[in-house]
Order: C-alpha cells, then sequence, then structure tokens
C-alpha cells in the first residue's frame, strides 16, 4: 500500500485525509456533502469528485460512518460486540476489492433492546493507538452522544444519548424558546460558564430533565438569570442528565474526544 486516504462519511458532512504508508497526513479535505446530500446511486459519481484525484495505484480506501448505513452506499452489517479492531478487519465491505471498502459499525443489545454505532468505533480505537490504552472508559459527545467500555482492546459495551438533539428540539420547538435569545451571540465567558455550571449542577441533583427542563423558564421569569446565559443553562441541565446517568466514581478517568468547544464543556467541574 502506497497511500491510505481514510473517509469519514457521515450525515451532514464529509471528510477525507490522504495518508502514507507511515501514517503521515499529507492532505486533507471536508465538504458538506453528507449521506443526507446524495439521491440514491450517487455515491460513486460523489466520491470521485470529492476524491478521485487522489486514489492513485496503490491507494486503499477506507471509509467509516453512515455511508455503510441502510441510507448510504452501500449497507455494512454491525460487528457485535465485544469486538476488537482485527474484528472490524475482518467484517469490511468491498465496493472494489482491494481498493475501497466501508468499515462496519458496531452493535450491543442490553435487555433486548440493541444500540449501535457507525464512526466512532474508528475513533476509538484510534484514541486507544494514540494514547497507548488497553483499557479505558471514553465519550464521545455531540449530537448522540456515545460512551464507550473498552477491555483488552475490544469494545465490551457502549450507550447512546440523543444529548445534542434533544437541547436542539429543546432550544427551538419548546415553550423554553420563547424564554431564549433567538441567536446566540457573544458574552462574558464567566457568565456563561457559570449558568452551564448551575445547570449541571441542577441535573445532578434534580428529578429528571421532564423536570428540570422547566426551570429554564422559570428562572427568566423571575428575572433569576439573564435570558442570553439561559442557552447555557440549558446546555448544562442536558449534559448533566446524561452525565448523573453514568456509572462513574469520583476519580474515575474518562477519554473525552470531540470538537473543543464541546469537549470543554464535558470536562467542567460543576
Amino acid at each position: 500500500m502506497k497511500h491510505l486516504l481514510a473517509v469519514d462519511w457521515g450525515t451532514s458532512s464529509l471528510r477525507g485525509a490522504l495518508l502514507d504508508n507511515q501514517g503521515r497526513v499529507l492532505e486533507e479535505r471536508s465538504l458538506t456533502r453528507g449521506i443526507l446530500t446524495v439521491a440514491s446511486g450517487e455515491f460513486p459519481a460523489v466520491f470521485e469528485s470529492c476524491f478521485g484525484a487522489w486514489m492513485s495505484p496503490g491507494t486503499l480506501c477506507l471509509i467509516s460512518g453512515m455511508a455503510g448505513s441502510q441510507q448510504g452506499w452501500l449497507e455494512a452489517p454491525y460487528c457485535a460486540c465485544p469486538a476488537g479492531f482485527d474484528d472490524l478487519a475482518t467484517k469490511l465491505v468491498w465496493l472494489e476489492p482491494g481498493r475501497i471498502a466501508i468499515v462496519p459499525g458496531l452493535s450491543v443489545e442490553k435487555d433486548g433492546v440493541p444500540d449501535v454505532m457507525r464512526g466512532e468505533e474508528t475513533q476509538v480505537f484510534g484514541a486507544l493507538q494514540l494514547l497507548g490504552l488497553d483499557n479505558a472508559r471514553l465519550v464521545l459527545p455531540g449530537t448522540h452522544s456515545k460512551w464507550v467500555t473498552v477491555a483488552h482492546r475490544r469494545v465490551t459495551d457502549f450507550s447512546t444519548w440523543m444529548t445534542g438533539e434533544f437541547y436542539a428540539l429543546l432550544r427551538q420547538h419548546s415553550i423554553l424558546a420563547r424564554s431564549l435569545p433567538r441567536i446566540d451571540e457573544a458574552h462574558d465567558p464567566a457568565s456563561d460558564a457559570g449558568a452551564f455550571e448551575q445547570g449541571v449542577a441542577h441535573a445532578l441533583h434534580g428529578k429528571g430533565l421532564l423536570h428540570t427542563a422547566f426551570s429554564t423558564r422559570t428562572l427568566s421569569l423571575f428575572k433569576r438569570m439573564a435570558s442570553d446565559v439561559l442557552p447555557s443553562y440549558l446546555s448544562g441541565l442536558v449534559i448533566g442528565e446524561e452525565l448523573k446517568s453514568q456509572s462513574l466514581q469520583r476519580g474515575d478517568s474518562v477519554v473525552v474526544m470531540g470538537a473543543e468547544a464541546l469537549t470543554a464543556r464535558y470536562m467542567s467541574k460543576p
């Protein structure tokens, strides 16, 4: 293999990195061509237009993410946990044998209910390699946050939390939206952090999001909190609800992976 083209093809975005045979990044590209923008049958053409110039002889392309879903290029069956890197490698779905393959996602089942991930598994195994870890607890914050348990370099368990999506729904489409500013504007970072931490603390000691979420409205109603920091308070409520549902003990080590602005909130101390 001369080069590796690593592609993350998600719901709303398409990212690719061209690496040499030592793992060094030669070029990167990010486009707004997530699978929702691609009509059925057009995936090969979109891939060629975006990355065709990088697919010289001797280049291997591995595609992770939603391109392997039912709505993607070609469905790649989930690999059941516990699963390690080698399990994923043996279940690649080849679009062009020896040249382009889709990485399968992972699945786990608890109490007769399945859970799945696509794309995050690649990030998890990359983190283990970079950090030199064989055992770890990881969280990947986002629209659908993932909490992942790894033992002996195998994913043994994970769970999905619709934290980001619930925030967006409450922020934009609930009664709470009437108390919040229409557009998030820059304001005092200390006030923003304080409101967020107050939201986390209330969630950790509250009776559940169905109850605590309404405090976003009442704090505004009684002028206990400025409207411009209410979005941060609401963010603290939903993230706090996620955190209190994890089986974490004081002093436990957790690897936090994601965009810096979001991971910083998961690492704050209310």
